[in-house]
């Protein structure tokens, strides 16, 4: 019946499918991954960076739990950044510009060295399926391969459209064919299906840019690897730049408007919220006269740019017309110019926790295709599906990972209990536990777990127990130490932070005051312990100690609003009149209209703090009321 049998099949190689074929393999399961090129195994379709504000928390979750994209990005980044530097612990993430081709070639390398993974390529057109159990796939060169699970990871592939100005024709992604077979194959076995959009901006010539005319974007002198594996980055690191549009060019657009698929109405799908294109910042934000732009490079070995910040579907020679409006690229050209992209997917409250859907057993399904958008949010969907895929043919117990244990089970969470109604991205607002759920800590949380199911080797699991140890040691030294009056250190620093530390300080209370940078109480700690202390592993236990207050009334609090949830919401209430809601919270609010707080706090994309603001006001005015 089939020409060659797996235990589990990926589809799609993108980055939920090699991570989801990676797993699964490593599990023991006989994997194949089959794709429309295997020269394009995990290709950065849109911008050639892994991380960001939550995506950096993610990969480096997935890295703990055992995945493989933190490893990859570390060995062909060229340049990183720890964003939010400035600002607490709990929202710094690490970002990493990638050289596009060595990512894609070193994401093969590493599957192809993996035991009994088997790289298929093909067109996938249908799923077979049995006693509604899929039992394998039907290739659209007449191969037939069996399984006993199959994960779906086919990315904007899905009856994927292009729009390009007035130009519209079917391709998964430019240059590549839509999966239009299998698209229907899906929606004849029942499953709901939606529409999304999603774009990218043009890619210019570096040798036609006037690089001076724009503003230096360095890398971190101390870069911050995504894998806890890396103990150093070491490959020189590249400059990035920032410019910006002007009211001329917004202007352009605006005549312009009716040469825009988005505008004219040829787009029908939901494009994401929080990576809007060109037109629509010029429409949505017409009070501003400029919007910034980032210039990333697209490898140390091409004169490729990314143009970060100007997505449109606009025609591409007006494209052209309107960079050059911009100082710095008066005569630049483009190599590829921008699109938009429509693409089908499927409900996500369709899935189980653990990515399999309730509607065929043995379907799972992971990425784009579940309404996410971003490779992160893919990734760790893969890894999820892998893993259970894995363990569905092994009879294990499912994985499943909760809200307050990692920004994975809050993205997995919110897709099958909400669904989507606009591509999902990750934020560090939407975890009620972000005060815990730290990028540096993601090892703490998580490669237990990783080692248990089998993920995470002894290399790895002796280096995180090493660790571990490291960090136990300093946080006693921490609160042991302490700074007394009559100690030579204690005016000089007095006098810096302009306070009286009282008649004796330990370090972990020293650290809490503004101004106080690990580097300074790493000098203060007594000599025994700081011939061994690194830097990562001090901010981790300062970290740690900062928010110990903060958590424990985090879980009060989340105890609180999860015991109001009869509390009534008036009808007609105007959610206006609540101080401190954004327009995109008042917005939500009003269009699901609760009546109650148990549907305040289940409606899709509502923040923790939106939760909490509305609570607030219901308490103080309701009287006691309840549905």
């Amino acid at each position: 019946m089939f020409d060659e049998t797996f235990d589990v099949i990926v589809i799609g190689a993108g980055h939920a499918g090699c991570e989801a074929a990676s797993a699964a393999a490593r599990l023991g399961a006989e994997t194949a991954l089959v794709t429309i090129n295997l020269d394009l195994i995990g290709q950065m379709s849109c911008n050639p960076a892994v991380g960001g504000i939550a995506k950096g928390h993610v990969v480096r979750e997935i890295d703990a739990i055992g995945g493989i994209m933190g490893r990859v990005i570390d060995r062909t980044g060229i340049q990183f950044r720890l964003l939010n530097r400035s600002r607490g612990p709990a929202v710094q993430s690490p970002r990493a510009q990638a050289d596009r081709s060595l990512y894609r070639t070193e994401m093969r390398r590493v599957l192809e060295a993996t035991p009994v993974l088997h790289l298929r390529q093909g067109v996938v057109t249908e799923l077979i399926v049995e006693n509604k159990r899929v039992i394998g796939i039907q290739m659209q060169d007449s191969r037939r391969f069996g399984a006993q699970a199959v994960v779906v990871a086919t990315g904007t592939f899905l009856n994927g459209m292009i729009h390009a100005g007035r130009e519209t024709f079917s391709a998964g992604r430019a240059g590549e064919p839509a999966s239009i077979e299998l698209a229907e194959s899906l929606k004849r076995l029942g499953f709901p299906v939606g529409r999304l959009k999603t774009g990218t901006p043009p890619r210019l010539d570096g040798r036609s840019i006037d690089w001076g005319a724009f503003e230096p974007q360095p890398a971190d002198e101390r870069p911050v690897p995504f894998s806890f594996a890396t103990e150093k980055i070491d490959q020189d690191q590249i400059q990035c730049h920032i410019g910006y549009t002007s009211e001329r060019l917004h202007q352009t657009i605006r005549d312009n408007l009716h040469q825009s698929p988005l505008y004219s109405g040829k787009i029908k799908g939901v494009g994401p919220r929080y990576c809007p294109s060109i037109e629509d910042k010029v429409v949505k934000f017409a009070d501003k006269d400029r919007h910034q732009l980032f210039l990333e490079p697209e490898g140390r070995n091409t004169n490729e740019v990314y143009l970060n910040g100007f997505s449109t579907s606009l025609p591409s020679a007006l494209q052209v017309e309107l960079l050059r409006m911009i100082d710095g690229f008066e005569s630049v050209q483009i190599i590829r110019p921008g699109y938009a992209i429509e693409y089908d997917f499927v409900d996500p409250r369709e899935l189980r926790p653990t990515m399999e859907t309730t509607r065929l057993n043995g379907l799972f399904l992971a990425g784009q295709i579940n309404g996410t958008t971003g490779y992160e949010e893919a990734a760790c969907q893969g890894l999820m599906a892998g893993i259970n895929a894995a363990f569905l043919t092994q009879g294990r117990k499912p994985f499943i990972l909760q809200r307050d244990e990692a920004y994975i089970g809050v993205l997995t969470d919110d897709l099958i209990r909400h669904g989507v109604d606009e591509p999902y991205r990750l934020f560090t607002s939407r975890a009620e536990a972000r005060l815990m759920l730290r990028h540096d800590n993601a090892d703490a949380r998580l490669a237990p777990k990783g080692h248990e199911i089998g993920l995470v080797g002894s290399t790895d699991w002796e280096r995180f127990n090493a660790k571990r140890d490291r960090i136990a040691r300093l946080r006693n030294a921490l609160d042991a130490t302490r700074l007394k009056r009559s100690s030579r250190e204690y005016a000089s620093i007095s006098q810096v932070l302009g306070a009286d530390l009282g008649d004796s300080i330990s370090l972990s209370q020293l650290a809490m005051r503004q101004g106080v940078k690990p580097d300074l109480v790493q000098r203060l700690l007594p000599k025994d312990v700081c011939g061994d202390v690194r830097i990562e592993d001090l901010e981790t236990a300062l970290a740690d100690a900062l928010y110990s207050g903060y958590i424990e009334k985090q879980k009060l609090a989340t105890e609180r609003i999860n015991h109001h949830d009869s509390l009534k919401v008036p009808d007609g209430f105007q959610f206006a009149t609540i101080g401190g809601l954004s327009n995109e919270m008042l917005e939500r609010l009003e269009r699901a209209k609760p009546s109650n707080f148990a549907q305040v706090r289940t409606i899709p994309g509502l923040t923790p703090a939106a939760v909490s603001s509305v609570l607030v006001h219901l308490t103080a005015n309701s009287g006691g009321v309840r549905s």
